[in-house]
């Protein structure tokens, strides 16, 4: 087996774009706050939507983590056998395990996938959640001890013995005896938007994601990344985490916009908003909310950028909404800024990755598989692509 170096690259905007998809572990469906058409996220499913996107030429897919979702990690290792070249963006949470197990854990996984493992760091942002695991910090000390854990996993991945004594955790001794696939150790991920965040992104991280705030937002925050790298001595890549509605027409994707909400009710929104408000210290949740405060009739928050998704949604809450050529030089803003990577969503997630590469890729000078005919077609047909495949198709629709 190879050895894969990572070198991080400067984001450009003439570097080629990877567009990756995302596997919904806690769950899928065509309408946002009901149980109407809802998808449980069984692995069969989730399985039809990885190798779909494998097939359709994504990258990767992401996979979230987090009280209401299936682990990431027993997903990710069970699926990735029956892809070929899609990486896995699997979630490590710095204080749910030590780092000598998260090391030894990142190491067999990317053996198995054979060097196609991504990981993503979630300090995470609810502390009501992150005590049911067993966090009991503030804000910025979880980016203190998420440091701590960074540095310790980091020298275990390269192999080195870890003798190490910081603020939050310790090692002493440490080693991991079969290394990964891709040196000195898979790429980290990472998203945040206070000023710990950044902090800990430029010192540790390979990758800043951001979610889809409108580009001034996006460029202001990039700009702040590339300063503090910059005086480190680090160049970071940079990605962003957006949901997808594309359709022929404009009127056919403002229209699928509003039916992907038309099961909320007032309601629904203030309790969710509430929710939010009371049980999240999230910086980027808070620039997230920002963008709409909960109100149903200005979810147009840039051309083209809805924040529909976040009237219920935690996280990422803002959708491309569009025809192919629209919703590609939206993108295109985004890669002048310096974003490389774009992690995409849409509901449901295995109907939306086949339309997703029909119509928005030829837009974006990216080649398709076979299966890019199945966007188009009735559900029948699309079970019967399923079903010649190998893939179940309990839930191809």
């Amino acid at each position: 087996m190879n050895s894969h170096v990572f070198t991080p690259r400067a984001s450009t905007g003439e570097r080629p774009l990877d567009l990756f998809w995302f596997l919904p572990t806690a769950g899928d469906g065509r309408y946002l706050g009901s149980n109407q058409g809802n998808r449980q996220p069984d692995n069969a499913y989730l399985r039809e939507i990885a190798v779909a996107a494998d097939r359709l030429g994504f990258e990767g897919v992401l996979l979230p983590t987090g009280q209401f979702c299936e682990d990431s990690w027993i997903t990710a290792a069970s699926i990735a056998p029956f892809t070929r070249r899609l990486k896995y963006l699997v979630a490590i949470r710095p204080g749910v395990a030590t780092p000598a197990h998260y090391a030894r854990q990142a190491a067999a996984l990317d053996r198995l996938t054979e060097g196609r493992l991504l990981l993503n760091v979630v300090v995470g942002g609810n502390p009501k959640e992150l005590a049911g695991d067993g966090i009991d910090l503030a804000h910025d000390e979880r980016y203190r001890q998420a440091d701590d854990f960074l540095r310790i996993w980091r020298a275990l991945m390269a192999g080195e013995q870890v003798d190490f004594c910081g603020d939050h955790l310790w090692a002493k001794g440490g080693r991991n005896l079969f290394p990964p696939v891709q040196r000195p150790h898979p790429p980290l991920y990472f998203g945040g938007s206070s000023d710990a965040a950044l902090e800990l992104a430029t010192d540790q991280c390979e990758m800043y994601l951001t979610w889809g705030e409108p580009p001034a937002q996006v460029a202001e925050k990039i700009e702040r990344v590339r300063a503090l790298g910059s005086a480190k001595g680090r160049t970071l890549r940079f990605g962003i985490r957006l949901h997808l509605i594309v359709r022929e027409t404009e009127a056919e994707a403002w229209a699928a916009a509003d039916r992907l909400i038309s099961h909320l009710t007032d309601e629904t929104i203030a309790a969710a908003q509430a929710r939010l408000a009371a049980e999240s210290d999230s910086v980027g949740q808070r620039r997230m909310t920002a963008l709409h405060n909960g109100r149903r009739d200005k979810l147009e928050v840039s051309p083209n950028l809805w924040a529909g998704v976040g009237l219920v949604r935690q996280g990422a809450g803002t959708a491309l909404v569009g025809d192919p050529d629209t919703v590609a030089a939206r993108i295109r803003e985004y890669q002048s800024l310096g974003i490389d990577t774009v992690i995409a969503s849409g509901y449901p997630h295995l109907e939306e990755a086949y339309r997703v590469a029909d119509l928005l890729f030829p837009a974006l000078g990216r080649t398709t598989g076979d299966w890019s005919r199945a966007a188009a077609a009735e559900p029948g047909e699309r079970a019967g692509f399923a079903s010649r495949s190998g893939i179940g198709s309990a839930h191809a629709l």
